[in-house]
């Protein structure tokens, strides 16, 4: 006689079970680390450059300003001439003239100094017409103003005339033109190489997740639903490079502001200082730069999200 047994059976808790958040793309993978390492890379380079742009944008502003208040008078006088009259007589009429600060001519020392780093020192300049310069500082530069200094110094002393800078004024905006030109190229280039990065890394990760992905297609998910999963897994990666980009290029302008400062007393740090400033960015360029960190978190998920809808209607 056989007996049967009854089949005992298993609990609940022992039957596998099936976790419903396991997340459509690995949270952490080689490929996902890759990018966000490819993202912050990109995220410093883009913050370098609108950085840079930005400082010498301010900087030629700067030039400019300082460039166009300050105006000098050249007196060249002729053989018999009394040169000192004529410097004081050039130094009243510029005081009088509207919109003018304050005028101060240059000793004749002083001029002699001018012309060291050309002729030499040592010289005996004594017996050369050496122009006498007077140097005007305008409250506010306008062309009336200009026009009627110009006009009075041609009347009252026309052994001087007048030189506004006008044109070195000009070939300062055009060179920092060119620079922030440059840059916003580069920042251009920096963002499709970025977008380039982010679409092999979406089909890369949607090659991964084939199978799963056309199970989820033909039982009726919609392309939206898995076009989100990878949105949200991409958005994630992108702003945690962007935020180490951020971060960096944060670090790097701080410290070169205070290398700047430390080295202002330098030949190297005054040439530096004449060009970029103190290299001193203040609280629209770091806002600046969070908002290209934010942009490109963004971008990041809206690119997978397009790339795999695109690539869901071919599997209609």
């Amino acid at each position: 006689m056989i007996e049967t047994v009854a089949e005992i059976p298993r609990p609940r808790s022992a039957l596998p079970a099936f976790d419903s958040n396991v997340p459509l793309i690995p949270a952490d993978s080689v490929a996902g680390r890759a990018l966000v390492v490819v993202v912050a890379i990109m995220t410093f380079l883009a913050c370098l450059t609108a950085g840079a742009a930005l400082l010498v944008a301010k900087a030629s502003q700067e030039w400019r300003s300082d460039v166009l208040r300050e105006v000098t008078i050249q007196v060249k006088p002729l053989t018999n001439d009394d040169v000192e009259t004529l410097v004081a007589k050039a130094v009243t009429v510029a005081s009088r003239a509207p919109g003018v600060a304050n005028a101060q001519p240059y000793s004749k020392s002083d001029s002699e100094r001018l012309l060291e780093p050309w002729l030499g020192a040592g010289l005996d300049l004594s017996l050369l017409p050496i122009p006498r310069i007077v140097v005007v500082h305008m409250k506010e530069s306008s062309a009336e103003n200009l026009a009627g200094l110009r006009a009075a110094l041609a009347h009252d002393v026309p052994e001087a005339s007048l030189d506004d800078h006008r044109i070195w004024a000009a070939r300062l905006g055009a060179m920092a033109t060119a620079i922030v030109a440059l840059a916003a190229a580069l920042f251009a280039l920096v963002i499709v190489a970025l977008a380039t990065a982010i679409g092999f890394a979406t089909r890369g990760a949607m090659a991964g997740s084939k199978e799963i992905v056309e199970i989820l297609h033909f039982v009726g998910a919609s392309d939206a639903f898995i076009a989100k999963e990878f949105q949200a897994h991409f958005r994630r990666l992108g702003f945690r490079g962007a935020l180490v980009g951020v971060s960096a290029s944060f670090a790097f302008f701080l410290a070169a502001s205070a290398l700047s400062s430390w080295w202002a007393n330098s030949p190297g740090g005054e040439e530096i200082a004449a060009m970029f400033g103190a290299f001193y960015l203040d609280s629209v360029g770091y806002v600046a730069m969070a908002v290209v960190g934010a942009a490109v978190s963004l971008l990041t998920g809206y690119l997978s999200r397009s790339i795999v809808l695109k690539d869901l209607q071919k599997l209609q």
